[in-house]
């Protein structure tokens, strides 16, 4: 039994069935309506914050799982993802490639692993599940 493990996995598909929920609930035409009056503040769409959030995601298990560290941005446009529909669709592509990356971690010990991050630093599986999850979690707000 891994309990930390089976813990974190069951944050994360919280988070994706969040995501998924409020991708279906926003009708279409109001997926990145932002208000005109935002005295001032850069305020972001319903759209914008589950394409953050889930990018997030997609970032850190693609470094885990590929060594691919990018920012997800440049395919995670509004422009790119303009429905619902596609949105969802990306959702369940970054779950999977969530999913390979939870795969590759079997015994709570293996946690405790490090590898390079970006910045040349070494962290441990644990602090780069807890981060990714903490920084979709806020951006889905």
């Amino acid at each position: 039994m891994n309990p930390l493990i089976s813990a974190l996995d069951a944050q994360f598909v919280k988070l994706h069935e969040r995501s998924v929920a409020l991708a279906r609930a926003v009708p279409p035409d109001q997926l990145y309506w932002q208000p005109s009056e935002s005295g001032g503040l850069l305020v972001s769409s319903c759209g914008e914050h589950l394409l953050r959030s889930a990018a997030g995601v997609e970032q850190t298990f693609g470094g885990i799982t590929a060594s691919l560290w990018d920012d997800p941005f440049e395919w995670t446009l509004p422009e790119t993802l303009s429905t619902p529909a596609l949105v969802e669709e990306y959702l369940s592509e970054v779950e999977g490639t969530r999913q390979r990356g939870f795969a590759l971690v079997r015994e709570d010990a293996e946690l405790a692993r490090e590898i390079a991050v970006p910045s040349g630093e070494m962290k441990p599986l644990a602090a780069l599940f807890v981060e990714a999850l903490a920084r979709a979690a806020h951006q889905q707000g």
